[in-house]
């Protein structure tokens, strides 16, 4: 553990992986911009204006909300987490695996754990500037309470370490590209359904709702649909301890995994 652990080796030179990422997604910005953009008003098209035809109102935390005002937060929730995780599997996978773009970069002064975070960074900063398009894209729309959500920004980074980091754990035990559908099917899609994204939590059975509390996207979205409804509450503190607790614990492995993959 203590040889494959080398966290030491981590220093500022990883800004540099970041901005290389950054000027990269410059030349192709529009359409980077154009998905994050459009994907919200589809989901609130067909749910929040379809589907609210049907299901005005749900009760939420005691309180009953219009639908589309419960789904939007957790639209952006999924952005956030989508956004990152995707960036540190497929993306990443490309430029390690075809690209050889890890290869090049470890051949220079940057260690290899520089090339990891920076990496999982810009993933998180993929999540930022999603979540932001997302959260202009809802709020003119009404669905958003300000300035309480503003925090939002912040909180995407964060939940971009957290997924990003774990995408980074799948991108160096996964053998070959094709492999990704097992992570997607077994670790995205049920949170992408059971963390309170389409429906409260409380319409689980109980041993489903306290699973349901071990998925990192429900205090994800649990956060944004507070800060979205302008109902933070001190008790929130937990969600934002479990989702930096997600990156904390997963970081090093991320690194452990990543080097037996790259130094092999």
């Amino acid at each position: 553990m203590r040889d494959n652990l080398r966290i030491g080796n981590l220093s500022w030179r990883f800004i540099l992986v970041w901005n290389r990422n950054v000027v990269v997604y410059k030349k192709i910005w529009f359409v980077n911009f154009l998905v994050p953009l459009l994907e919200p008003l589809m989901y609130l098209a067909a749910f929040g204006v379809g589907l609210s035809s049907f299901i005005r109102q749900v009760d939420y935390q005691g309180a009953p909300i219009a639908y589309v005002a419960f789904i939007a937060p957790a639209l952006l929730a999924i952005t956030i987490m989508y956004n990152a995780f995707f960036e540190n599997t497929y993306a990443s996978f490309v430029r390690m695996y075809y690209q050889k773009t890890f290869d090049a970069m470890m051949a220079t002064p940057l260690s290899l754990e520089d090339i990891i975070a920076g990496e999982i960074v810009w993933g998180a900063t993929k999540s930022v500037i999603a979540g932001a398009i997302v959260l202009a894209v809802i709020a003119c729309f009404g669905l958003v309470s300000f300035p309480l959500g503003l925090l939002i920004l912040p909180l995407s980074f964060l939940g971009g370490l957290a997924f990003g980091t774990v995408g980074m754990i799948f991108t160096g035990i996964t053998p070959t590209i094709d492999m990704y559908n097992l992570p997607i099917f077994l670790f995205i899609t049920p949170m992408f359904l059971f963390s309170g994204t389409f429906f409260p939590t409380t319409a689980l059975p109980g041993w489903a709702q306290k699973l349901a509390l071990a998925l990192p996207l429900t205090h994800l979205v649990n956060l944004c649909r507070a800060l979205c409804l302008g109902k933070a509450a001190l008790d929130l503190t937990w969600s934002v301890l479990y989702i930096a607790a997600v990156f904390v614990l997963t970081f090093p492995v991320a690194l452990i995994v990543m080097r037996r993959r790259l130094i092999s």
